[in-house]
């Protein structure tokens, strides 16, 4: 069987880059994790934009009567969501940072060793402004050395 895409967002990062996220079905999932460093390499040298891979998941609301399922809680959601858009990049790291002003931003480490493949060091503003649109969250993205 083959591999579908339910959509593709173009966010803007920067006044001058922007970034395709693409969302496709969760039965996906671990095929997708086999051939995605290809594709992405691929699509990003044919349409010179960050391109990122993000599974289309669901986030139950408390209004069933039914219990929620733990992957359909938000915060599993966008933990999930996080997962994906540093994939296959690895997180070694998270901590919450909570502002005065009530705010709260969250400090996500990356594995080092990713640090000089597939060009990972320039899409960290990528990741941070996607992952804030998607989420409605704060994130600041890094390596740690």
């Amino acid at each position: 069987s083959g591999f579908s895409i339910n959509s593709v967002k173009e966010i803007e990062v920067s006044s001058t880059k922007s970034a395709l996220v693409v969302f496709y079905p969760l039965r996906f999932l671990r095929k997708l994790r086999k051939f995605q460093k290809t594709v992405v390499q691929a699509l990003e040298k044919k349409m010179q934009k960050n391109v990122l891979f993000v599974c289309q998941r669901k986030i139950q609301g408390k209004g069933c009567n039914t219990e929620v399922q733990r992957s359909r809680t938000m915060k599993a959601v966008h933990e999930a969501v996080l997962d994906d858009i540093v994939g296959p990049t690895e997180i070694t790291a998270k901590r919450t940072r909570c502002r005065v002003d009530g705010s709260k931003l969250m400090k996500v480490t990356l594995d080092p060793k990713d640090k000089d493949r597939d060009n990972v060091e320039d899409k960290l503003a990528t990741f941070a402004v996607v992952y804030n649109k998607l989420t409605n969250k704060d994130a600041v993205f890094a390596f740690n050395d």
